[in-house]
């Protein structure tokens, strides 16, 4: 018997294998459903003002179930074990997640099914409620209020300065964007920040060759 064989042997003797039940891994996996379900409720709770998306939400507790069944067959065989890390390693997800709050929910039902698949239900518990508190806490902050954008056109490009004074009167901070210029024409897209909307709209309107001024909100990252 060579060394390897000595090691292969000594690790499979060392490796206790756990033989769960019916009854028990029935009822870790309710218990992954019910946490998982909590998950699901969560996430349509705090996406109301946002776009919803309805099937990424339904993959969260099927996302969480798979993974607490992954867990449990780990336990169970180390063979098994070792087969399914070389079969999980191959897989590619190629769906992009454009919201940074959808991949802390994805991690938040694996994280889930890792914890309910190795029996630790007071840390899922506990890891969720805080999370929930975070999450909470973080969307009723009014840590900055988004800018919005001025759009102004103009008959003329000569009246400009006009146009930024004026948007310095109303508004706390501004940034120039966009300008586009032709010989009898000026676009402006500026990103401001303003309480006035309606008194800075209709001031911009009455100036001499201001033929518009729009302003929009947008869910776009927030200036400082």
């Amino acid at each position: 018997m060579n060394f390897a064989d000595i090691f292969k042997t000594s690790f499979l003797e060392g490796y206790s294998g756990t033989a769960l039940s019916t009854q028990a891994v029935t009822s870790i996996m309710l218990i992954t459903a019910l946490i998982s379900a909590y998950i699901f409720i969560t996430y349509r709770l705090v996406n109301k003002k946002e776009f919803y998306n309805k099937n990424f939400n339904a993959s969260l507790p099927a996302l969480a179930l798979i993974t607490a069944g992954v867990i449990l067959t780990i336990q169970s065989n180390i063979v098994i074990s070792l087969g399914m890390v070389g079969a999980l390693s191959i897989v590619r997800f190629r769906t992009a997640i454009k919201n940074p709050m959808d991949l802390v929910f994805l991690f938040w039902s694996i994280g889930v099914g890792i914890m309910c698949g190795a029996s630790s239900f007071g840390v899922a518990i506990i890891t969720s409620v805080i999370v929930t508190v975070g999450i909470l806490l973080a969307e009723w902050s009014p840590i900055a209020k988004a800018p919005q954008i001025l759009l102004i056109n103009s008959s003329t490009p000569k009246n400009e300065k006009e146009i930024i004074t004026l948007v310095k009167k109303y508004c706390s901070l501004y940034k120039v964007k966009a300008r586009n210029l032709t010989k009898d024409h000026l676009d402006m897209a500026i990103e401001v920040r303003v309480k006035e909307e309606g008194e800075l709209v209709g001031a911009l309107v009455e100036l001499e060759n201001v033929t518009s001024a729009s302003l929009v909100s947008h869910e776009g990252e927030v200036t400082f």
